[in-house]
């Protein structure tokens, strides 16, 4: 099963290619919900003092208003990224007074769908394009499931790495559509292993009853506050969480088989109408309640666990720039917020993700089968929902077997990966970091959403005590953590500039945004 795999990296190694992994590209991008004093979300604007969320590069709002999220430049270093993940955090608690930041995936107290306040973006035509295409969100699977925070995690390899893996494979494609064809191929084998990602780093087996209101549930009563699930990992990435769930009744499930194919699956899926958001509307008694009536607004809308990303260029839509100048990187978007380090996510992850994601393009990557397909799905619910079951079983091929033992063997595969990515480092932290994961595979209770839960059952707290109490632990952390000089001035020279773009964007405008939104959708 792993012949090809192994194949290749040998290749690499007898070659001696490992220095050409130096210069990967890392960033991440991090959400965290702003709460009052409280514990509710807070429902004062993202604040001026930390720049205007359309036009900062690096601090800006997701669905709402109080949904902060930190983006960080890409580094050719994990260390470089997470340094400027925490400079960042360090600058935005500065700009804290009676607020501080949310430390879990799952939010905090939700009192209803009113409370949640949709991200303003001022009135600009591409900022009222982001607040309308949230407002459309909320209307079609409510407001509720998109506070849920997250972190995705953004890698590109290095420019120099593949026109020789393109020799060794004996490829004489033009490069970029070798490159656009490895990164999906990569992509297609994340999503049949992506269940490990739940299991080692999901951190979300339970959720505050306010979350799901009075709506039914399946979940069980951990305490009086608390739903949540004995074996969960990861309910963010379960069946409560964000779904696309007009995709399987209208036939727009992404095709990842090629980029062709899924730039086509995803044009088919925002240019078709739908007919139960055509009931919503789009222009309302003068007021916007969604950018159209299709399938998707537009390609954000996909959820997808990874994602094959091109950099924009202006107002250029995302299926059309990977059209034209194919795939640049990928995104993956499976991640919980690590709980339990201030940073929301930790070295030793990176790490191993830089390894997993090696040996997802390494891995043979047939395409995906109806049947496969289904399966992909099944194993993600059920690693997300029952990961820790010792008795859990996932589908693979036309049989089952143990998630433990598919991770074992898996991991077991990815030693030599990450002994090659050693080689272009100091140190062994690759390898520790897929020790440190096997040692989860072996005891269940390693992992993140065991410890949640036993912590909670040991301090006898529910999910909301559990969280409050890690997000002001990390808030001290964060206040007591001097930020040099030359940081402070950088973040608030970032925040003046954005606020300043802003208001050009604004005096720029010359067409209505009918308009605006009728020569965007129009792009070939």
């Amino acid at each position: 099963m792993y012949r090809v795999a192994r194949q290749r990296l040998r290749k690499l190694i007898d070659l001696d290619h490992s220095h050409l992994m130096r210069n990967s590209r890392i960033g991440v991008e991090k959400e965290c919900l702003r709460v009052n004093k409280q514990g509710s979300i807070a429902q004062t604007p993202h604040p001026k003092t930390l720049g205007a969320a359309l036009t900062h590069p690096y601090i800006t709002t997701d669905y709402s208003e109080a949904l902060i999220e930190f983006i960080t430049p890409p580094f050719h270093h994990i260390r470089q990224t997470l340094d400027f993940l925490r400079d960042t955090q360090q600058y935005v608690y500065q700009h804290l007074t009676d607020e501080y930041l949310w430390a879990t995936s799952m939010p905090c107290v939700v009192a209803g769908e009113t409370s949640i306040p949709i991200a303003e973006y001022g009135t600009s035509n591409p900022g009222m394009m982001k607040h309308v295409y949230r407002q459309g969100l909320g209307y079609r699977y409510g407001r509720v499931m998109q506070v849920i925070a997250g972190v995705h995690f953004n890698y590109s390899f290095p420019s120099d790495f593949w026109p020789i893996y393109a020799e060794l494979e004996g490829n004489h494609l033009p490069l970029q559509d070798f490159i656009s064809e490895s990164y999906m191929a990569l992509i297609r084998n994340l999503q049949r292993f992506g269940w490990l990602i739940p299991y080692l780093f999901g951190a979300s087996p339970a959720i505050c009853k306010s979350f799901l209101g009075a709506a039914p549930t399946t979940l069980k009563a951990f305490n009086e506050s608390t739903y949540y699930e004995p074996y969960a990992t990861s309910l963010r990435m379960g069946d409560i969480g964000y779904q696309n769930n007009k995709e399987n009744e209208t036939g727009a499930k992404a095709s990842y088989d090629s980029l062709e194919n899924y730039v086509d699956s995803l044009s088919y899926a925002i240019a078709t109408p739908c007919a139960e958001y055509e009931k919503i509307g789009v222009l309302v008694d003068g007021k916007y309640r969604q950018l159209n009536t299709n399938i998707l607004q537009i390609e954000n809308e996909y959820y997808s666990t990874i994602r094959p990303k091109q950099i924009l260029k202006g107002n250029e839509k995302p299926t059309l720039a990977l059209k034209r100048r194919g795939v640049s990187y990928v995104e993956l978007r499976s991640l919980d917020v690590n709980a339990f380090d201030p940073l929301g996510i930790n070295e030793r992850q990176l790490h191993f993700l830089e390894c997993f994601l090696l040996f997802c393009l390494l891995h043979e990557s047939p395409a995906i089968g109806d049947y496969e397909r289904k399966a992909i799905d099944e194993n993600e619910l059920r690693a997300a929902h029952r990961g820790r079951d010792p008795k859990l079983k996932l589908i693979r091929g036309s049989d089952t077997g143990a998630l433990t033992d598919w991770a074992d063997e898996l991991l077991q595969e990815m030693q030599a990966v990450c002994e090659l990515l050693d080689r272009s480092t100091d140190g062994t932290p690759y390898c520790a970091a897929l020790r440190a994961q096997q040692q989860k595979i072996r005891d269940p209770e390693l992992t993140p959403s065991a410890r949640m839960l036993n912590e909670m059952r040991d301090r006898d707290e529910g999910f909301y005590n559990f969280a409050e109490r890690l997000s002001r632990t990390h808030q001290h952390f964060f206040k007591n953590l001097p930020l040099r000089e030359s940081k402070q001035r950088y973040y608030s020279e970032l925040a003046v500039k954005s606020l300043e773009d802003q208001r050009a964007w604004e005096a720029a405008d010359e067409i209505s945004f009918a308009q605006y939104l009728q020569r965007y959708f129009s792009q070939s």
